[in-house]
């Protein structure tokens, strides 16, 4: 079996292992210090700049699937970080807020957040950052092109 692939030169797969290395990291920084899941995290960033969605919005921007956004709302409801209405016109769309608790939550855990962003970048020049940000903005658009092989 002869093939060049050499994993750990694959593209997808160290950017799947940066991905989760990082992820990892801040999932035990929020987990520690605040009793927070990742995405339960992404819910409480998502509803703080946009408030007013519905799970199926949240889903969409933070790129989870509805369940894991499902089971992250149904929680942070339960603990009283955000709060639910429903919408007048259909019921069965839900409205999320930020409840005063998840707000704080939010300021506290945006600033360990960018704390974190601002420590993994350390030593990287405002050129750097701006050329790495241009190239995950082309994979990420070449990656919605591609689909599947």
């Amino acid at each position: 079996m002869s093939s060049d692939l050499k994993l750990e030169n694959f593209l997808p797969y160290r950017l799947a292992v940066l991905s989760n290395t990082v992820s990892t990291t801040v999932a035990r920084a929020y987990d520690k210090r605040f009793r927070v899941s990742i995405p339960e995290w992404r819910v409480i960033a998502v509803l703080g700049r946009f408030p007013g969605l519905s799970a199926v919005e949240v889903a969409d921007r933070t790129f989870l699937d509805k369940v894991a956004v499902s089971r992250a709302v149904t929680k942070l409801i339960k603990n009283g970080r955000i709060d639910r209405e429903f919408a007048d016109a259909d019921k069965r769309r839900s409205i999320l807020n930020l409840s005063e608790d998840g707000k704080k939550l939010h300021d506290e855990i945006a600033e360990l957040a960018l704390q974190f962003e601002r420590d993994l970048v350390e030593g990287f020049s405002a050129e750097e950052m701006e050329t790495l940000k241009s190239l995950m903005d082309r994979l990420m658009a070449r990656a919605g092109l591609i689909g599947p092989p």
